[in-house]
């Protein structure tokens, strides 16, 4: 323990100094727990620091230190080498200096547990390289833990995989007393679920194996295939024991921590034949490690109680005055050999120099680069832009984590966030609550927040309110321009046609389908299909007064086209009774008229909406808060749903007349087209209706050009299609001969004779006997009055 009296010089330790360390000041010093047994890993982090040291790309301008303590895998003992790490011999004056910023360690998952649960209200971050225990992912209860290591989640399910795998599905699962263990086969009962594998048993022993917990554990083993949660030492005794016992026959599926251990492999390799295991990453190569390991002397072993002790063991000798006084080896420590001072590690093996299996020491020397990048993050911190309060940065030459810590009722609330003062509590306990939808705050204990106002929203944060997203269907983005070409291209085959029958005009088939109405619709026709254009890009007030009633008024143009035609072609057959003069009464002024007519009702509408209740534009808020949809309001929606009705009552009238006339005796008859056109004109808008009212934004605008398109295209193709494909690519069938020849039914085989008043100015009607006839133009040769 350590007690800083009022001067730092005055200070004194209390309690047995702890002098096996190794240490090297710096500008940061990095403390690492090591176990004692493992002096390899202590050897590598120092080298790791000296080459970090030695770059001039990494950490330029800080000089790494260390301070190494021995844990010896004891949790006492590595409480009180973390809790000393500042003291030893260095003086107190060391214990301000040299602020510990990170801990690299302990190789235990149980050890990393106690040292970060006595290290949480300091905030010092703990890096470990060989703990892989499950429970320390829980960034609640551990949240400056780090490792190099994987958590054991990847390996229980690659062992569970493994037993299901060879079809062992009745295994033994055992493991130390320790966390890791526990949490370990707690994820492999599990896991196994899932694959059918059941455990035959589950078992802890101690640490220190007892030969009555051996004889236990033995005893329990009725599944040749053991699966063992432990390290390298409780396994060797395990191992002991039964070749003691001569037990043969057992599968051994071994965990990471001891699946590669070389000694185990040497002493006990009979016993574990046919073991399988996942073992941890392995380096290739460190450059420069084994020169580093090999680089030991005997003047060296004196500044250290781990290389006193390590070189002791390695070279079965005793060292003059050394502090050692027990041995992990065979026979008595004191009947041991004086050392001769030659010894050299490159005259003996030794798995401490042995580099081919870098799997810990690769850890190890990971461990160190991480704390060296996250320095050199911190380093390069600029001012305004750092992770602290106010975007302050923190600097890494004195940075002292203990500051970090505070002791408070309730934590401050970040901006996007309000005090919220609990009831009957002191006024420094309180709750922080999010700032409401359409609220922010961008300051740190803010009583309130701020309502953003109607063009800006917060952003994710809710600590700034942004500029909301507009939103219109534009000219820019794909479906716009979809839509725009769509329409184009609608127009251009309109007219395309339009040119066709021009051209054409002569012909028996254009003369014979009422050619004046032809390039009537086939000109509102590309009206409509341009009209959808109107629908497209930012709405304003004058484009939302002439978008609506253009559509309107184009399509009651078509759809009275349409509806004189089929008069025209009903009345025409109909009117066989000699001396009827109904067509006197529907020729071409009257058929002009009554297109007139039937757009006016649409025109009176629409001036009567444009007079009262206007389309107008409109940013809505209302459907999305965090989107202006421009729009355009129908400002009437009684008027709006009336011009729509209106279309409606037109083409009901169209398509009944249609329908009554779709048999008529006549090659070329226009009233099963038209029958089929308005079947895809009522489908269209009987859909757009209730896709109209359930969408919102562009998408309502989408839908309304896409059912303007739709109808308008089937207005086309049905009614001009079979006309062009006569023309083009079937010329031979334009002709009188073939519009002549006679129907399919007896009735219509039958002449009858038609008296109708013509185009031109004849006193007297003409009498015409005929078996074909489509709608007030005559293309055959009048009788000269």
């Amino acid at each position: 323990a350590l007690i800083n009296n009022s001067a730092l010089d005055n200070c004194v330790f209390l309690g047995v100094e702890e002098k096996n360390s190794l240490y090297e000041d710096g500008d940061i010093c990095v403390k690492g727990a090591i176990i004692c047994i493992l002096y390899k890993y202590s050897c590598t982090m120092t080298f790791a620091i000296k080459e970090i040291n030695q770059r001039s790309d990494l950490l330029p301008h800080l000089k790494l230190g260390y301070h190494i303590r021995d844990s010896c895998d004891d949790i006492p003992v590595a409480l009180r080498a973390l809790l000393s790490f500042n003291s030893s011999n260095l003086g107190c004056a060391a214990v301000y200096r040299t602020v510990s910023p990170v801990i690299i360690g302990d190789a235990s998952s149980g050890i990393s547990m106690a040292l970060l649960r006595s290290l949480g209200s300091f905030r010092i971050p703990l890096v470990s390289y060989f703990a892989s225990c499950s429970c320390l992912s829980d960034q609640r209860e551990f949240p400056t833990f780090m490792r190099t290591m994987p958590s054991d989640a990847f390996q229980i399910r690659a062992l569970a995989r493994l037993v299901s795998y060879f079809g062992w599905t009745w295994v033994g699962v055992i493991g130390v007393e320790s966390d890791y263990a526990r949490f370990a086969i707690q994820l492999f009962l599990q896991e196994s679920v899932q694959y059918g594998v059941c455990a035959a048993y589950t078992h802890f022993y101690p640490v220190t194996l007892s030969q009555q917990a051996l004889d236990k554990l033995l005893n329990m083993a009725s599944s040749k295939v053991i699966i063992n949660f432990s390290g390298e030492s409780e396994m060797q005794g395990i191992l002991k024991e039964i070749g003691r016992w001569n037990i043969t026959g057992l599968q051994w599926i071994a965990s990471e921590a001891w699946a590669t251990a070389t000694l185990l492999w040497e002493k006990f390799g009979d016993l574990l034949t046919g073991t399988l295991g996942f073992a941890i990453r392995r380096a290739d190569v460190i450059p420069g490690l084994e020169e580093h390991l090999t680089s030991l002397r005997p003047s060296d072993i004196h500044k250290s109680g781990f290389l006193a002790e390590f070189w002791e063991e390695t070279f079965n000798c005793r060292l003059n005055g050394s502090v050692n006084s027990h041995s992990h080896g065979v026979g008595n420590y004191l009947d041991r050999l004086p050392c001769k001072g030659t010894e050299s590690l490159d005259d003996v093996y030794s798995p401490y120099s042995d580099v081919t299996q870098l799997r810990v020491s690769y850890n190890v020397y990971k461990a160190v680069y991480l704390v060296a990048h996250a320095l050199q993050d911190m380093s390069d911190c600029k001012g305004g832009k750092g992770p602290f309060s106010n975007g302050t940065c923190a600097d890494p030459k004195h940075f002292k984590p203990w500051q970090a810590s505070r002791s408070v009722c309730s934590d401050s609330c970040p901006p996007g966030s309000r005090v919220a003062r609990r009831k009957g509590e002191p006024i420094c306990c309180f709750d922080c609550v999010p700032c409401a939808e359409g609220e922010v705050s961008n300051e740190t204990d803010s009583l309130e927040c701020t309502r953003c106002s109607e063009d800006t929203w917060p952003n994710r944060a809710r600590d700034l309110c942004i500029p909301k997203t507009i939103e219109y269907l534009s000219y820019h983005e794909l479906m716009g321009i979809m839509l725009c070409v769509v329409s184009v291209l609608g127009a251009c085959i309109s007219l395309s046609i339009l040119a066709i029958f021009f051209t054409y005009k002569d012909t028996p088939l254009v003369r014979a389908n009422n050619m004046e109405l032809s390039f009537l619709l086939l000109v509102f026709l590309a009206v409509c299909f341009l009209v959808g254009l109107l629908f497209i890009g930012e709405p304003s007030d004058w484009l939302c007064r002439i978008r609506y009633p253009a559509f309107g008024i184009s399509f009651a143009l078509c759809i009275s086209c349409l509806l004189a035609k089929t008069a025209v072609v009903l009345m025409a057959f109909r009117s066989t009774l000699p001396g009827s003069n109904v067509m006197k009464w529907f020729g071409p002024n009257q058929q002009r008229a009554s297109i007139l007519l039937g757009t006016a009702v649409q025109v009176i509408i629409c001036l009567i909406w444009l007079l009262t209740s206007p389309p107008h534009a409109n940013n809505n808020t209302d459907y999305h808060s965090a989107t202006i949809i421009m729009e355009c309001v129908t400002g009437s929606e009684v008027c709006f749903w009336c011009v729509l009705g209106y279309i409606g009552i037109l083409a009901c009238m169209c398509f009944l007349m249609a329908f009554l006339a779709r048999k008529l005796p006549d090659n070329f008859n226009e009233a099963k087209f038209i029958t089929f056109s308005m079947l895809i004109f009522f489908a269209v808008w009987i859909t757009f209706i209730p896709v109209y009212v359930s969408t919102a934004g562009k998408y309502t605008v989408a839908v309304h050009i896409f059912a303007i398109l739709a109808s308008a295209f089937g207005l086309l193709f049905c009614i001009f299609a079979p006309k062009c494909y006569i023309i083009i690519l079937k010329p031979e069938k334009n002709s009188k001969k073939h519009i002549m020849q006679r129907g399919p039914t007896d009735r219509d085989k039958q002449p009858f004779t038609l008296t109708f008043t013509p185009m031109v100015n004849l006193e007297t009607p003409v009498h015409l006997s005929c078996m074909s006839l489509d709608c007030g133009s005559v293309w055959m040769k009048l009788p000269q009055a």
